[in-house]
């Protein structure tokens, strides 16, 4: 029988092809091997158990604009380094070495928009930046995309993602938590709506301001939102905390936001959101009766409750 047998030959370097490292990638939720362009495809999605990928501001743009129709504002402010903070090495370096990684120059992007033709002010943060962590310029780009949505009777939308204030700023970061939250205490008396959508991880002084200030709160399912960390909580209130504590679907169930939406129906979501808060009226909005300001129900595949305005 030994005749019927092929030997097999030793495989010499070079025989064997090496599949390239970045055409696949594991879910971190159910340990699934993922083709990745099929992921991109699903919005960095797990198709298997749902499990949302991070992912950055070109995607945001692209789930939360029109095709074309988003122009950048405030792309030339920069931080400063008031303080002159040194750590492991100079906060100017970090904003240099951070502008070279991401290409942007800070840790958000701010600008006008189409949502399903619908004008709206965007401003989307990038965590890539320095964690997505709050300076002044962060801050000050916030307000100044607030004003627009004031002035041009524009709906706001804002992604955040970040690990709260930036220390290397110290107070002039933590300031900005009062400065955003003023404008947005504008546009609530004007009646501007401003919807908020917390991804992963939204925690600190963002979380202590502006992302949790929404006419309504949108969380991507299993998104990090909180304050101080579960680690810092557990060791202050000596006490084991629940579990999922401080995940998107466990403040739902708290009612510290309206609604868990997946990123494949975020765009509709809230594009559904603006038409029933305000009425397309020409080049701005007007706003709509109190009857129409309530969260719609929620759509097959979405989690939540109704909240009213």
């Amino acid at each position: 029988m030994a005749w019927f047998r092929k030997p097999k030959k030793p495989l010499k370097s070079g025989d064997r092809r090496d599949l390239p490292s970045d055409v696949f990638v594991k879910c971190e939720g159910c340990g699934e091997i993922l083709y990745r362009e099929k992921l991109a495809q699903n919005l960095h999605v797990c198709p298997a158990c749902g499990h949302h990928f991070r992912v950055g501001v070109a995607d945001y743009l692209r789930i939360l604009s029109d095709e074309g129709s988003f122009v950048e504002t405030e792309t030339a402010l920069r931080s400063a380094d008031p303080l002159e903070f040194t750590d492991l090495k100079g906060y100017a370096q970090r904003l240099e070495a951070a502008e070279k990684k991401t290409g942007r120059g800070d840790a958000v992007v701010t600008g006008r928009a189409l949502l399903e033709e619908q004008p709206i002010a965007l401003a989307i943060m990038d965590f890539s930046f320095i964690g997505g962590s709050m300076g002044s310029v962060v801050g000050e780009k916030i307000a100044r995309v607030g004003r627009l949505a004031l002035e041009e009777e524009r709906p706001l939308v804002l992604v955040s993602a970040s690990g709260g204030a930036r220390m290397m700023e110290g107070i002039y970061s933590l300031m900005q938590m009062a400065k955003t939250s003023a404008v947005l205490a504008r546009m609530h008396e004007a009646g501007i709506p401003f919807i908020s959508i917390l991804t992963h991880p939204t925690t600190g002084g963002v979380t202590a301001s502006f992302a949790m200030l929404g006419d309504a709160n949108l969380a991507e399912p299993g998104a990090l939102i909180g304050f101080a960390g579960p680690r810092v909580i557990e060791e202050t209130i000596k006490q084991e905390l629940p579990e999922g504590f401080q995940r998107a679907e466990f403040l739902l169930t708290h009612g510290m936001v309206d609604r868990v939406v997946d990123r494949r129906e975020m765009k509709e979501t809230v594009a559904r959101l603006i038409r029933h808060m305000f009425v397309h009226d020409g080049p701005g909005f007007a706003r709509g009766s109190p009857e129409s300001s309530a969260l719609p129900a929620a759509a097959p595949g979405e989690s939540g409750k109704d909240v009213r305005g």
